[in-house]
């Protein structure tokens, strides 16, 4: 059953958006045509298509052993390992659904996954990057499997004789991802097969992919950015080897790129900056890296300016979001488009609208004039038409008509490229990594010292923004900066979700109607900068 109006499913059927095809198929067919050729690199691991291939057969054999199938979710948090790809592959083939956690979230978030998506079992691994992940999946996960990735309850799963199991709708429920989460924590995104499938086989043609391109993975891959823009999944579409880093950083991205003759990859702003000084330093060899994408967040023209002399590769901007909609910059576009625009949509179907910035209930129809800055409104063949399990929230995030309302402020240019010129939804975009302020603010609100707290988005050079944190404190108190962050961090957040900075006030400034004004904060902010 489609997750869109039939008349609307209909349409891309026919358009050849959607081709009735599923992961498992998918990977089927790669065996096929692709059996000897590398399809996974990890640190000590090498895998050819055909052994993944076999790898997912057998662990969807051992997940339908252990009672998990059609429908069933499992949260998995995995680090860049090539279990990732074999996992998820194996619960596709089982007709189960991947809720895709990152490495960076802890208890709080794992365990607001794991019953919102009403998850049957968990999968992660053990101590990765200074975190007991396995303790802390099962203090959440009780009545629920958890499998551990290095443990024997996993290795009995991949050891299963692999069986012929049913193919699932490839029009049902693929996979949960997660929201940027504007109000409080994340909420799941629900991308069926075929419409996924669509966004990756563009994708990989946009980039440029090819069976001899390889791909870096050096973002954790469970973000929908080194999943499919063009990600690990463009590559596996295209017979290509994705190459996973263990850690994004300069001195193992250069090893890699060198080592494994990296063609593509995908980066963040911070990362793309901290990429371009260390170029400058290293003796590596980058020749073989062609593109390097730059997403998750805007990356400003300076940067943009630098990226291709520092690394000697070409730049490709991409804009997206796990919902949906996902614009590039084209290899072939003029300079000044790649330069100052985050690109254009991937489908002549994708339908945007850029509407009335001052409303946030603005319909498809209230439209800004062209050039001017509004509000994105989209819909599409691989756009999401609901949150799940989410109606409430539903009612606000998209139009009647089936628009998402995507929370981003951009101008369209005349060729249809995009510019993100900031957001609308009170979210946070650091590093790429996107934090919602109402959920930080809730938490500081838990402290026995805090009366109210308001957290806003600081500029910075480096992060493109960071968090700052104002609290009123409960009269007789004052909580210090650093032990809010204490108690932030130890209420179990992921660490980007922590403030950066921390004001204790004696009161909020107010708007007219007596809400707390985050701008005038924000403007008390900037103020108080450069006075230090």
């Amino acid at each position: 059953m489609s997750l869109w109006p039939e008349e609307t499913a209909a349409r891309y059927r026919a358009s050849g958006y959607w081709r009735g095809q599923t992961f498992g198929a998918l990977l089927t067919l790669l065996k096929e045509a692709y059996a000897d050729r590398t399809a996974v690199v990890g640190e000590e691991q090498r895998w050819t298509f055909a052994e993944l291939d076999e790898r997912a057969h057998r662990l969807a054999a051992g997940f339908v052993a252990n009672g998990i199938g059609q429908g069933d979710r499992v949260v998995v948090q995995l680090p860049n390992i090539p279990e990732f790809v074999s996992v998820v592959f194996g619960l596709w083939r089982a007709g189960a659904v991947p809720v895709f956690a990152l490495p960076a979230h802890r208890d709080s978030e794992l365990r607001h996954f794991v019953e919102q998506s009403e998850a049957k079992a968990i999968l992660t691994v053990g101590e990765h990057a200074g975190h007991d992940h396995a303790k802390m999946a099962r203090e959440i996960g009780q009545h629920r499997k958890v499998f551990v990735v290095g443990e024997p309850e996993f290795a009995e799963l991949a050891a299963a004789a692999p069986r012929e199991l049913p193919e699932p709708d490839p029009e049902s429920m693929a996979f949960l991802q997660l929201s940027g989460g504007s109000t409080g924590l994340p909420k799941l995104i629900p991308r069926t097969h075929d419409d996924y499938l669509y966004s990756v086989r563009e994708s990989a043609r946009i980039c440029g992919l090819k069976k001899d391109s390889v791909y870096l993975a050096a973002l954790p891959v469970a973000h929908n950015f080194p999943l499919s823009s063009p990600g690990l999944l463009g590559a596996l579409h295209a017979g290509a080897a994705t190459v996973l880093a263990q850690r994004p950083d300069a001195d193992t991205a250069f090893r890699l790129i060198e080592a494994e003759g990296v063609t593509i990859s995908g980066v963040v702003p911070p990362l793309a900056a901290a990429w371009v000084q260390a170029a400058a330093r290293t003796g590596g060899d980058l020749s073989s890296l062609d593109v390097l994408l730059v997403g998750g967040a805007k990356c400003g023209r300076e940067l943009a300016e630098r990226i291709g002399p520092a690394l000697g590769c070409r730049l490709q901007q991409v804009f997206g979001m796990a919902e949906g909609l996902v614009c590039y910059t084209r290899l072939d576009d003029p300079e000044d488009l790649v330069l100052s625009t985050q690109g254009r949509p991937i489908s002549p179907d994708d339908e945007v609208r850029v509407v009335n910035p001052d409303d946030p209930l603005a319909t498809s129809d209230d439209l800004v004039e062209p050039g001017e800055i509004g509000a994105l409104l989209t819909r599409g063949p691989y756009t999401i038409r609901g949150y799940y399990n989410a109606a409430e929230h539903n009612k606000t995030a998209f139009t009647e008509d089936g628009f998402y309302r995507t929370g981003d402020l951009v101008r369209r240019r005349a060729s249809g490229h995009l510019e993100v010129v900031g957001r609308a939804k009170e979210q946070i975009n650091r590093g790429g990594e996107k934090v919602a302020a109402e959920e930080v603010e809730n938490h500081l609100m838990a402290h026995p010292g805090v009366l109210d707290a308001a957290v806003v988005a600081v500029p910075d050079e480096y992060l493109g923004e960071r968090t700052c944190a104002y609290v009123v404190p409960v009269d007789g108190k004052q909580p210090s900066a650093s032990e809010l962050r204490r108690f932030v961090r130890g209420r179990g957040v992921a660490a980007f979700k922590v403030p950066d900075l921390v004001e204790v006030v004696g009161e909020f400034p107010v708007t007219g109607v007596g809400k707390t004004s985050k701008r005038e904060l924000r403007a008390a902010l900037a103020a108080l900068a450069k006075e230090r």
